[in-house]
């Protein structure tokens, strides 16, 4: 409890200085950044499944499609804006996370990765059956402004922030809450959950459908961001960098945190991405070196600490 200020100070001067940065930045990098937020929040929601429920998933990009698709349908046929449509975005997240949930149940472990893979491997196929809806192969562009007068890209830019603050701060307040310790002990002591009457098929149906959510949230946020959505943008692949950004992070739900594992995903294809034959092994270099030093570094504060 005593880092908890000094936590909460750093997230408030982060917020600052990222509500500030369009004045330093423009054109590439702001779009740039606003995807990290956006792939934050997808690395958030993996991060809660793991935090909450000790289960691994390989199929997330189905919820985060879920998101973007919605925010587009909605733009497109109903002239909403994504300020409106996010909301049904992450309730259709939710209520997803919670029909995969309940019949899987019972799965844990490498199982439950697997079914999870299912997920995302069905995805594209599912999108271009519903090609009326969601546009097939082309996909769908997010044309509508939030506010008229703003300039679109700071628009997108302060959306998927503020989704990601608002979704980090959330998460804080959950962490605090008689439910969010409820699933805790679930997953920690099980035993004494049921003592409880906390059932752990309970918990593992509730942690799936809040991340479902945040999921959900992500691909809200990346739709409006990139202005477009189609197949090709959620697949197996994107399912795994979101993973992949959730172990960078170190499994973190903070607003530091997410944005570590956002930005792994994001910045480090685009800036390896004129390196050839090279990408995959430097990709894994750069991963490896991130995890090491989420995992070395600690300890090595902890020892100059204790030398001092």
């Amino acid at each position: 409890m005593s880092e908890r200020p000094w936590l909460i100070g750093a997230s408030a001067l982060l917020v600052i200085a990222l509500i500030a940065l369009p004045l330093a930045v423009q054109g590439f990098w702001l779009y740039s950044l606003g995807l990290c937020f956006a792939n934050g929040l997808g690395v958030l929601a993996v991060t809660f499944l793991v935090r909450y429920a000790g289960e691994v998933s390989i199929g997330h990009s189905f919820f985060v499609a879920a998101g973007a698709y919605t925010v587009a349908i909605a733009d497109r046929s109903f002239g909403l804006s994504a300020l409106v449509s996010v909301w049904p975005a992450v309730a259709l997240g939710v209520l997803l996370g919670i029909g995969f949930a309940f019949p899987s149940r019972k799965l844990s472990g490498i199982y439950l990765a697997v079914t999870t893979m299912a997920l995302a491997l069905a995805l594209p196929e599912l999108i271009l059956q519903a090609g009326p809806w969601t546009g097939g192969f082309e996909g769908l562009y997010v044309s509508r402004e939030l506010l008229p007068g703003v300039p679109k890209p700071l628009q997108q830019y302060y959306f998927a922030l503020a989704a990601l603050v608002v979704a980090t701060a959330m998460l804080g307040r959950f962490r605090q809450s008689r439910q969010g310790l409820a699933l805790l002990t679930a997953r920690s002591h099980p035993a004494a959950a049921e003592a409880f009457g906390i059932g752990r098929d309970w918990a593992r149906v509730s942690a799936m459908g809040i991340s479902g959510g945040l999921g959900a949230a992500s691909g809200a946020a990346l739709a409006f961001t990139s202005s477009t959505v189609s197949p090709n943008s959620f697949t197996l692949w994107t399912s795994i960098f979101l993973l992949v950004g959730s172990v960078v992070s170190v499994y973190g739900l903070t607003l530091g945190r997410a944005l570590l594992g956002g930005a792994f995903v994001t910045l480090v294809p685009q800036l390896l991405a004129g390196s050839g034959d090279w990408i995959p092994i430097l990709y894994g270099v750069a991963l490896l070196a991130v995890i090491l030093a989420g995992h070395y570094l600690p300890r090595w504060r902890a020892a100059g600490g204790s030398a001092s």
